[in-house]
């Protein structure tokens, strides 16, 4: 059975993708730390005035998430990354499906991520890269109630001049490796279609 991590990391690392709205006509524009700094706002304060997202309706989460997020997400590498080497293996039926099911375990947990936010802020640190970087870390600290919550992006630049995110750093975890090992269990002793079937039994029954 493909087993549960920690609730808080996930809900964390939820809780930054939600601090990225699809203004894509900014992104490429923009610095990431600029691009994060300005977004990250602009969806917290979205996220307080709606009420149905605070009580963790999944059909407004995923709207919200469809609309706003997954365009700054390159979501492809991140679910091959989570998969690890089966994904090469894998048939483009069973990469879009684990990339549908994995979309839905993190929906799920943004639902758990929305209820809490209440007077959170970002404060993004100086970044450091230089000009023609393509990949860089763009460092964060969510500040509220209880002690600052480091929270680390990496990013890419596309051909078409925008940056994509791949991947989460929550309290010195990184999301993507919180799902490697556990996926390369399910994988290593029931196959892709085993994690296929986890994720959507998973996902299908309400668990976080």
């Amino acid at each position: 059975m493909l087993q549960r991590r920690p609730f808080i990391t996930a809900t964390l690392a939820a809780a930054a993708w939600l601090s990225l709205p699809a203004l894509a006509r900014a992104a490429a524009a923009e610095a990431p730390d600029v691009l994060i700094r300005r977004l990250s706002g602009e969806v917290l304060d979205a996220v307080r005035a709606d009420s149905s997202i605070k009580a963790g309706d999944t059909a407004r989460i995923t709207e919200l998430v469809n609309r706003t997020i997954l365009p700054h997400v390159n979501f492809r590498r991140m679910t091959a990354a989570a998969v690890g080497p089966a994904w090469r293996g894998a048939t483009p039926e069973q990469q879009s499906r684990l990339q549908d099911e994995f979309k839905q375990l993190l929906v799920r947990t943004y639902a758990g991520a929305l209820v809490q936010v209440t007077d959170q802020s970002i404060v993004v640190r100086p970044l450091r890269a230089a000009s023609g970087d393509r990949d860089v870390l763009v460092r964060t600290e969510i500040q509220g109630r209880g002690d600052p919550v480091q929270l680390d992006y990496r990013l890419e630049k596309t051909p078409a001049g925008a940056w994509q995110i791949y991947n989460f750093n929550v309290l010195g975890v990184w999301l993507v490796d919180t799902y490697r090992s556990q996926f390369a269990q399910e994988v290593n002793a029931r196959g892709v279609d085993g994690l296929i079937a986890a994720l959507a039994a998973r996902n299908q029954g309400g668990g976080k």
